[in-house]
């Protein structure tokens, strides 16, 4: 279970009490022949000087340290956090012991051998780097715990969001309306052409095939890609017959670029869908791939308007943007928009 902000800064504080709490009760009564006055002085003053000199640690860690993206310039910045906050724990020890020492009760031979070391820096040194270097290896292991298991519950979800993905996609293409159109239409070509009715059967269940078998995979070729798109067409086209026009410009070398399978497909899918399908004169199909700085662009254009039906689940359109988060985060992009008599789909996705 991942920790909430609100339940870290909880966990943070009673660490802080206990820690410092246990510190400093364990020091004092290991010391003999100390009044109860200084007992409690330094108890309660030395949880005040850890804890207010390790939060303002935390607060400057938290501020200018990327455990994220850990780097060379973060291990300086904590190398002078240690010693900056070593020295003003030792100085704040000084500080109140030299109060104690010309404010309070006088004091008992044991707790002058004490405080005669406060005249020494190099204890007071040796003690504040000590301690507050246990403290920030303290405070990096848990960071490094708390991100490890952060890391580990990403990647659960991100299994799951992909195999939910998958799942969702391939109920978004085995589409019951198209399956319908197909088979009566390719029952009414028989009438008329055989061999070309055989021919549209293969196609169509090539497109079954492929949305059973790829669909497990995380990435397809786009030449494997747009022979899925060509068999879709032509079945398209014994519907539509002269209505639909379909083009392609698809530059040689990114014929081998891997994509995730089935979007390009989708992008066909919707442009006819919602595009052609709505035309009495039907309209024109025209599909772009190339690269342009570092992407891989893809582009369907289509006749018409960008208008989704209110029934409408979008589940396509939804499929190709979780997929393009989980496989590339921020680094890919989808746009769906509506240019004079056109409603273009674009998707750039980084090629390395």
């Amino acid at each position: 279970m991942e920790l909430t902000d609100r339940k870290r800064n909880q966990f943070f504080w009673l660490l802080q009490f206990l820690g410092w709490g246990f510190i400093n009760m364990l020091s004092v009564f290991v010391l003999k022949k100390i009044s109860i006055e200084l007992v409690v002085y330094s108890i309660i003053t030395g949880m005040f000087i850890g804890i207010f000199s390790t939060t303002l640690l935390r607060l400057i860690l938290k501020r200018h340290v990327k455990f994220e993206d850990f780097s060379v310039k973060d291990f300086l910045v904590i190398l002078c956090v240690y010693l900056g906050g070593a020295a003003l724990f030792g100085f704040l020890n000084f500080g109140f012991g030299y109060a104690y020492v010309k404010l309070g009760p006088e004091l008992t031979e044991g707790e002058i051998q004490l405080f005669n070391t406060y005249d020494s820096v190099w204890i007071q040194v040796v003690n504040a780097l000590f301690i507050i270097g246990a403290w920030i290896v303290t405070y990096l292991v848990i960071k490094l715990l708390l991100k490890l298991n952060k890391d580990r519950i990403e990647r659960l979800e991100l299994s799951t969001h992909l195999k939910q993905a998958q799942l969702n996609t391939l109920k978004g293409q085995i589409n019951p309306h198209f399956m319908f159109n197909s088979l009566n239409n390719i029952r009414g070509l028989m009438l008329e052409d055989v061999d070309k009715s055989r021919e549209m059967l293969t196609k169509l269940s090539e497109i079954l095939r492929y949305s059973l078998t790829k669909n497990n995979s995380n990435s397809i070729a786009v030449e494997e890609e747009l022979e899925v798109v060509d068999n879709y067409i032509d079945l398209s086209k014994i519907q539509f017959e002269e209505r639909l026009e379909f083009k392609k410009d698809i530059a040689p070398e990114t014929l081998q670029l891997e994509i995730p399978p089935m979007i390009i497909q989708l992008l066909v899918e919707n442009a006819v869908k919602h595009g052609i399908s709505n035309l009495k004169r039907g309209g024109i199909i025209e599909l772009t791939i190339k690269q342009e700085k570092g992407l891989l662009v893809i582009e369907v254009r289509n006749t018409g308007k960008l208008q989704i039906g209110k029934n409408s689940t979008q589940l396509g359109l939804k499929n190709i943007k979780q997929r393009l988060k989980i496989l590339y985060a921020d680094k890919a992009s989808f746009k769906l928009k509506e240019i004079g008599d056109e409603v273009v789909a674009d998707i750039k996705i980084p090629m390395a």
